[in-house]
């Protein structure tokens, strides 16, 4: 009889043992819809205001242009691997929003079960992946080709790594404000933080700036980027030292 009693309650800490382990194992999947943090509906747009900083006077000095910038998705469609997407276009205007839109190209966004990918220039990323959660990591470069922006013409170090980029969710925020706009309900997705003599304290030494930040607001999709990819070339053997490469943050102003 003291056999089958200890049998017995083994049997009740093996079971319930097992039903712990499955509720835990559960929980840790429990996410949010991807869909939430980047909405596709035909006729949906976000307005946002664009700084983008160029090097002038022979790459010696930064100068920033700024614009008002509308992503609206146009049509749904197949990409070219005949999975259903989006078709966003983009249309730009002066920053006081007093000029005409005008087309300034598109891009495609595939939503699919644990991931978002998007197509632009012929450059495809993993935007978004699940599950959303603080921490979680994924490589959201890995289909980029070496030296993607070479064919662009920047003859820079900053892309020679980036399918290797670790795209990670930072700890949720319930407001982020940038530039007098705040946005709530934001997870942020952080790629690349890495810069070394930017600003320039030593004229002879090499320096470089990699960082690349979306944020996403629930509901709304993204509220924020900051996109700076450049390089300070002493140039010791030349007459004059110079940058190269390019900046951009831009942030919402608009949507419907």
């Amino acid at each position: 009889m003291r056999s089958l009693a200890i049998c017995r309650l083994t049997l009740v800490a093996l079971t319930s043992l097992l039903i712990f382990s499955c509720s835990d194992k559960k929980e840790d999947f429990v996410t949010e819809p991807l869909a939430d943090y980047l909405p596709m509906q035909v006729g949906k747009f976000i307005t946002y205001r664009l700084d983008s900083f160029v090097f002038v006077d022979f790459q010696q000095n930064a100068e920033t242009h700024s614009y008002q910038v509308k992503h609206q998705v146009d049509a749904k469609i197949e990409d070219n691997e005949g999975r259903p997407a989006y078709r966003i276009y983009r249309y730009i205007r002066n920053a006081a929003g007093t000029t005409d839109w005008t087309a300034n190209g598109s891009y495609i966004v595939t939503p699919l079960a644990d991931r978002v990918e998007v197509v632009e220039d012929n450059l495809r990323f993993i935007k978004l992946h699940s599950p959303i959660r603080e921490g979680y990591t994924w490589k959201g470069n890995k289909y980029l080709p070496s030296d993607p922006y070479d064919p662009f013409g920047y003859n820079f170090s900053n892309d020679d790594d980036m399918k290797n980029w670790d795209f990670t969710y930072d700890p949720f925020s319930p407001e982020f404000t940038y530039s007098d706009k705040s946005y709530t309900d934001v997870f942020s997705v952080e790629q690349e933080d890495d810069l070394s003599n930017i600003p320039v304290s030593d004229a002879r030494s090499y320096g470089y700036k990699s960082r690349s930040v979306d944020r996403y607001s629930k509901n709304i999709g993204l509220v924020f980027r900051q996109y700076d990819l450049y390089e300070y070339q002493p140039n010791l053997s030349g007459p004059d030292p110079y940058y190269t490469g390019f900046g951009i943050t831009m942030w919402m102003i608009d949507h419907n």
